[in-house]
């Protein structure tokens, strides 16, 4: 039967306008052609979830580059013209949905298992990631150490994201979202001990935020305002989960209040249990210390597919919107789901297994009842 719940509420975000509070989170799905161009088959997968009654979609992580910035072999680019035509065709199909659709740029940086163009990985510092490359995107073995980056890398890095925000307004994306988490380029020189240097880009978290702050103001001023710029963070790594800023609130605060030229914020996953998993050093979650200090609208991620969490994240005043991942993954009409009162549709890791191609999510759903 159908129900009232906090996120079947709208919401806007600068410009765009949300039928709710669900947004598809960016999940790599290495489904793209080997030069990173997208597939009528994701023409389908990222219309699904408009049709399911999203409110924003994000895309998966999007190498901005020809040179450094790619992280995974298949992984899609928004880096060239064709990246940039066959994107609009994707757009096109969310579109007439009624759903915006938010680009995210990524930088892999040292994170990268697998470039087509051959080049070597880039840093902060040159200090080998921890951890093993990622089977589930095709990698195996330790990560490969880094060249660290000179004042010129970091110049051409801040210019390959604003040309790729560029091209995404062209292939007529509502926004973009710059992908600061999760352990890759930007969040590398977030992290203390992949971040070594002396220079304005080291030490204190204040200068080594400052990346990350320098590429949403130089997209801000090359886009018009009503293009849409967020920017994802978040604590723990795809390589290190346990990981989290040593300052505590104290960072935090300092992190958020740099990234205030930003639309919105979405603070990526701290666990199922978010409430508790999310909770800084003086009581409060990290999603509320950024309401509170940047005034934008900050997107919840980590297990909002549990309903019960959902709401009590947004009545509690812990986030404004709430990312769906996995979830979404098992059941992309989540949002029409809830309003009908229907039940989910339980994720299986067998749905990422062997690889997590968008294919091999299809083949699951195709081949299992709701449970």
């Amino acid at each position: 039967m159908p129900i009232n719940h906090a996120a079947l509420t709208p919401m806007h975000i600068g410009t765009l306008e949300s039928r709710n509070r669900f947004v598809v989170a960016p999940m790599t799905r290495v489904s793209a052609t080997p030069s990173g161009t997208p597939t009528d088959e994701m023409i389908d997968y990222y219309r699904d979830f408009a049709r399911g009654g999203f409110g924003v979609v994000l895309t998966e992580g999007l190498y901005t580059d020809t040179t450094h910035s790619q992280a995974y072999l298949n992984q899609a680019g928004i880096a060239t013209d064709e990246h940039v035509a066959a994107w609009r065709r994707v757009v096109d199909a969310v579109h007439t949905e009624g759903t915006p659709f938010i680009a995210q740029l990524m930088h892999a940086g040292a994170l990268s298992q697998g470039n087509a163009y051959g080049a070597e990985t880039i840093a902060p510092s040159d200090v080998a990631p921890r951890g093993e490359m990622l089977s589930e995107y095709g990698g195996s073995g330790r990560w490969p150490t880094p060249r660290s980056m000179t004042a010129a890398d970091i110049d051409r890095v801040v210019d390959g994201f604003v040309a790729a925000a560029t091209r995404a307004k062209q292939a007529g994306f509502d926004g973009v979202e710059v992908h600061a988490a999760n352990g890759y380029l930007l969040d590398q020189y977030l992290t203390d001990y992949t971040n070594v240097r002396d220079d304005d880009y080291g030490g204190p978290i204040a200068n080594r935020v400052r990346l990350t702050t320098r590429v949403i103001s130089a997209i801000r001023r090359a886009l018009p305002d009503g293009f849409v710029v967020g920017v994802r963070l978040s604590q723990t790594k795809v390589n290190d989960f346990t990981y989290r800023w040593p300052g505590g609130a104290a960072d935090a605060e300092i992190v958020f209040g740099a990234l205030t030229r930003a639309h919105y914020l979405h603070i990526a996953s701290e666990g199922r249990d978010f409430i508790e998993t999310a909770r800084l050093d003086d009581g409060r979650t990290i999603t509320e210390v950024a309401r509170a200090v940047t005034g934008l609208p900050v997107i919840a991620n980590g297990g909002m597919h549990d309903l019960d969490q959902a709401a009590a994240v947004l009545e509690g005043g812990h986030a404004d919107l709430l990312s769906v991942g996995r979830g979404a993954l098992a059941n992309p009409d989540l949002p029409n789901r809830a309003a009908a009162g229907v039940g989910l549709e339980r994720f299986d890791h067998a749905m990422l297994s062997p690889m997590a191609t968008i294919a091999n999510s299809r083949a699951w759903r195709a081949t299992h009842a709701l449970r």
